[in-house]
């Protein structure tokens, strides 16, 4: 999700929840606790230098149990981080959570919650690391003999 798209979706929200994609849900007492702007640069395995940028909202599960985000709010903090650090609408939201460690989550919304979608790691250079990507395994049962060339005719 972008910044653009979470805007817009507070404007007319009732309430501010998150859910994550298990189920569990984040405390309603829950408080965003930074909203920044994280670039990254780096070189991945393969030398090729990559530059990545986006949104950061941290939550966090507080002892405030009287506490509750309400949208305009949670605007409010966005807009004064636009101004502070200069945030595009079009930055990719990443949030970051914790449970047993700070987890990096990406947005979504299913219409009344927001969804905290598991991230994962990859090789961004699989042409250059050397890892043979993964073959298709075939049955030999399955094959039938309509797709079989003939002897001497040249298919194979």
């Amino acid at each position: 999700m972008k910044l653009a798209e979470i805007k817009t979706i507070l404007e007319t929200a009732e309430s501010v929840d998150f859910v994550l994609e298990n189920g569990a849900t984040v405390p309603e007492h829950f408080h965003v606790t930074e909203v920044g702007l994280v670039t990254k640069h780096f070189i991945d395995c393969g030398g090729t230098v990559r530059h990545e940028k986006v949104a950061n909202f941290q939550l966090w599960d507080a002892n405030d149990f009287e506490h509750r985000l309400k949208p305009q709010k949670l605007l409010n903090i966005i807009a004064l981080s636009e101004k502070t650090l200069a945030l595009e609408e079009d930055l990719e939201i990443e949030v970051e959570y914790q449970s047993n460690t700070i987890g990096k989550y990406h947005l979504a919304h299913d219409g009344q919650r927001f969804i905290l979608q598991s991230t994962t790691t990859a090789c961004l250079a699989l042409d250059k690391c050397g890892i043979p990507p993964e073959k298709i395994r075939l049955n030999l049962a399955d094959m039938t003999s309509g797709n079989s060339c003939a002897p001497g005719s040249g298919c194979c």
